[in-house]
C-alpha cells in the first residue's frame, strides 16, 4: 500500500472516458483518486451523484476526479446511464457523470493502491480516497468502510487546506476553513521563539513559543489557490 509522500503508483487503464495513463495524464493538476465497492449499489450511487454535482467545485481548485471499482466497463456504463436517467438524491437529478471511472476486473490497480481489505471484503474495494498533487505525489489518504458514505465537503476542504499549506508555507488547525487563522511553522531557534513571544513578529500571535497563528483572509486564500480565469492555477513562484 502506498503511503503519504510516495509517488502515486503508475498504471494504464480503460475507463468510461477512454484510456488513461495515471498519474502522467494529470501532471500539473491535483487529483482525487477514489474507489467504490460496486456498481448498482445505493451508497455508491449517492456518492457518484454527489461527486458529479460537485465536479465543477473541485475543478475550480485545479482538481480532477478519477474513480475505480472492480466492475467491468459495460457495468460502469450501464450504471452511469441509470444514474442519469432514473436516480435522484437530495434534489440532485439527471446527473451526468463525466469524470473517468476505471475498469479493474483483475483488481490489479485496487491491490496496488491497497483498496482491497479482506477484513472488510475480499472481492470489493473499500471507499479509499487518495489526494495526489500536481507532481504525482500522494498527499492525503482517507479510508471508509463499505457501509459509510464519504463526506464530500470534507474532501473539498482537504484539497483547499493542502493547497493553502503549500502556497503560504503554513499548517491548518482543526476544522480549518478559508479565512480561519493558520498555524505558522514552529520556531526553529531560541531567538525566534523569544521574538515571537515578545510580539516582535508582525502579524503573528503566539499563545506560547510553539503555538503561533496568523490571519490569512478567505479572499487571499481563494485568490491564491483558485484556478485563474484563463484556466491555469496561480504561479507557485508568486
Amino acid at each position: 500500500m502506498p503511503r503519504i509522500g510516495d509517488p502515486a503508483p503508475a498504471f494504464s487503464a480503460v475507463t468510461t472516458q477512454g484510456q488513461i495513463d495515471f498519474p502522467a495524464d494529470y501532471s500539473g493538476k491535483w487529483v482525487i483518486f477514489f474507489s467504490h465497492p460496486a456498481d448498482f449499489t445505493p451508497v455508491c450511487t449517492s456518492e457518484f451523484i454527489t461527486f458529479a454535482t460537485m465536479q465543477h467545485q473541485f475543478a475550480a481548485y485545479n482538481t480532477e476526479l478519477v474513480g475505480l471499482s472492480v466492475d467491468g466497463l459495460a457495468s460502469h456504463i450501464a450504471w452511469l446511464r441509470t444514474i442519469k436517467e432514473k436516480i435522484s438524491f437530495r434534489d440532485m437529478r439527471d446527473v451526468d457523470v463525466t469524470f473517468p471511472l476505471i475498469e479493474d476486473v483483475s483488481m490489479e490497480i485496487a491491490q496496488k493502491y491497497g483498496m482491497i481489505m479482506p477484513g472488510e471484503d475480499s472481492t470489493k474495494a473499500v471507499r479509499a480516497v487518495f489526494v495526489i498533487d500536481p507532481r504525482g505525489v500522494i498527499r492525503a489518504i482517507i479510508y471508509y468502510p463499505l457501509s459509510l458514505g464519504r463526506n464530500f465537503d470534507e474532501l473539498l476542504r482537504v484539497v483547499k487546506a493542502l493547497q493553502t499549506a503549500d502556497r503560504f508555507n503554513v499548517a491548518t488547525p482543526a476544522d480549518w476553513r478559508p479565512g480561519d487563522p493558520v498555524i505558522v511553522p514552529t520556531a526553529s531557534t531560541c531567538g525566534i521563539a523569544e521574538q515571537r513571544m515578545d510580539g516582535h513578529v508582525d502579524g503573528v500571535e503566539c499563545q506560547d513559543w510553539f503555538f503561533c497563528t496568523k490571519q490569512i483572509s478567505a479572499d487571499e486564500v481563494e485568490a491564491a489557490i483558485r484556478v485563474h480565469p484563463a484556466g491555469q492555477p496561480p504561479d507557485p513562484a508568486g
